[in-house]
């Protein structure tokens, strides 16, 4: 249901050479009944899947580093940036697309996923929706190297970290990516890695 307090006046794009950029122009009534015209830039850049793979027995999980400009620009003196496999769901329904992904990233072949929950990571910019999976995965899983795609110029490093390590990591900075460490506390908070009772 659309919200009655809001009415949007023009929407602008400012630029499409990667995803979307828009001025939204909208009114917004105050809560004394007042209304205000007010302007805002939104990024679209569609919604996305991100996955942790973890190994009960080894008590290790799979994660990704590679280089994001964005964050280099903010201060990452190297650009590179630890990370959970993500990705883009390009028309793809979120599991379809977290399994591809998982296998072009990481080189495991995964089937079983459980989605946890989904969430807006940067709702004041990005429309974004992001899907969050979890999967167990084992060495008989490994199909490929990963890596990413060479035609989308991915360069992926693939990196198995003791779970235990992993925490640490957020701790010392060395993992500063959102949506990871969502994933690994929520590893952390619902026992992932204890042997099913």
């Amino acid at each position: 249901m659309p919200n009655p307090h809001i009415e949007i006046i023009d929407s602008q794009i400012l630029s499409d050479q990667w995803y979307v950029l828009k001025k939204i122009t909208f009114r917004q009534e105050d809560r004394h009944g007042h209304w205000h015209t007010v302007s805002r830039e939104a990024y679209d850049r569609g919604n996305g899947a991100v996955i942790l793979l973890y190994h009960k027995a080894k008590k290790t999980v799979v994660l990704t580093r590679q280089f994001r400009m964005p964050t280099y620009l903010n201060g990452n003196d190297s650009g590179m940036l630890i990370e959970a496999c993500a990705g883009l769901l390009d028309h793809d329904e979120p599991e379809d697309c977290i399994r591809k992904e998982t296998e072009e990233e990481t080189g495991f072949v995964v089937r079983e996923v459980r989605k946890i929950f989904e969430a807006y990571m940067s709702p004041g910019s990005v429309t974004e929706v992001l899907h969050f999976f979890v999967a167990e995965y084992d060495d008989a899983m490994k199909k490929t190297q990963g890596g990413g795609l060479a035609r989308d110029h991915e360069l992926i490093e693939v990196l198995e970290i003791p779970f235990d390590q992993s925490l640490g990591m957020i701790a010392s900075g060395e993992i500063r990516d959102a949506k990871t460490i969502l994933l690994l506390q929520y590893a952390a908070l619902n026992n992932l890695f204890e042997n099913d009772k």
